[in-house]
């Protein structure tokens, strides 16, 4: 009895592993294997068959002296499987997706920057109806006067897309978005995501654009918070977006639903600014962000959280703007009505 304990011991551990990597191997195969779905499921099996062969000899004693050598092919197979992994890279030149079509490119002199292929789609009936549009667009600096967070629920509570959007003093609101770059004909996974799926790209937009298209064509449930932050640092944070759009046309980069998305790109860019920001599972689970930063009192915390989120929905408001199913151009003011701001006061349309 002792020694079949021990036996259990290393080899019931080293199953899990097994299992781990033939989990992630399998799913690796399925998204970014053969093309074609007979081939996937071919590979896919051989490579299942291997993993239950391996576990079969680990528990079998009558196969025990093929222990050592199911484990040395599994263990090449795996090694091959990450080789192969290592080859894929992301693509500049796919064909892309019309509202990801195009890479943000930005040029700063002093307080001005000017922005090429700023997005300000008209979104029509559905997320497939509407009239491209990307523009070339110039922005002072000096004149940044505030930074919203607009949170996006599409898929329960935990789970929600995260923009910022920034305020200047003539009126106008920049939307900064970190979206997966879908190619034309793909549907967005979280899953697929995790494998190497899609490329990032980061996307600048007018409100009437990234934000309408949510709350009303999507119907997504869409809240805006206004966060409390210096000038200053506001200036630095925009000029890391436009650092990231730099860093992303020299060198693609793969979306990752765990580690490079929506949020966690935006957590890194503010962790330059707020050394010391603390790591938290509401940045994967970005539902929650918001409650994230209030809690670290960037929002307006003299009222509680459920009266921000409950005067920060913006769909009623924002459905109602509309004049004859288009967007007016006083969206961003509506939106905004009766929101929050850090000190207390509630915006109201200028």
């Amino acid at each position: 009895m002792p020694e079949l304990l021990l036996s259990l011991l290393w080899r019931l551990p080293l199953a899990l592993v097994i299992l781990a990597l033939a989990a992630w191997g399998g799913l690796a195969l399925w998204f970014r294997g053969p093309a074609s779905v007979i081939g996937a499921l071919v590979i896919v099996a051989v490579w299942t068959l291997l993993a239950v062969g391996v576990l079969v000899v680990l528990f079998v004693p009558a196969l025990r002296e093929l222990r050592l050598g199911a484990l040395v092919v599994f263990g090449l197979g795996f090694a091959g499987l990450c080789l192969w992994w290592s080859t894929i890279q992301p693509q500049q030149q796919r064909d892309w997706a019309p509202d990801v079509a195009r890479l943000l490119d930005a040029h700063i002199d002093g307080d001005i920057v000017t922005l090429q292929n700023v997005r300000n789609f008209a979104w029509h009936a559905s997320r497939d109806d509407f009239t491209p549009r990307w523009e070339k667009r110039s922005y002072d600096l000096s004149t940044l006067r505030s930074v919203d967070l607009v949170v996006s629920y599409w898929m329960g509570p935990a789970i929600a897309h995260t923009l910022v959007s920034f305020g200047f003093a003539d009126g106008r609101y920049l939307v900064f978005s970190v979206e997966v770059r879908r190619t034309r004909d793909q549907q967005f996974s979280p899953l697929a995501d995790f494998f190497k799926q899609s490329e990032l790209v980061l996307v600048a937009a007018d409100e009437r654009d990234i934000v309408r298209t949510r709350s009303n064509v999507r119907g997504e449930d869409v809240y805006i918070y206004r966060v409390g932050m210096s000038q200053d640092a506001i200036r630095t944070l925009f000029r890391s977006y436009v650092d990231e759009a730099h860093k992303l046309q020299r060198a693609p980069r793969f979306y990752n639903t765990l580690y490079s998305n929506c949020t966690t790109i935006v957590y890194d860019m503010v962790k330059r600014i707020v050394p010391g920001l603390p790591r938290d599972i509401r940045l994967i689970l970005s539902g929650y962000l918001p409650n994230y930063i209030y809690d670290l009192g960037a929002l307006d915390t003299s009222r509680d959280f459920d009266e921000l989120e409950r005067r920060g929905y913006i769909d009623e408001r924002a459905n109602a703007s509309d004049i004859d199913g288009r967007a007016s151009e006083h969206f961003s003011q509506a939106i905004r009505r009766g929101v929050p701001a850090p000190n207390g006061k509630l915006i109201e349309p200028q």
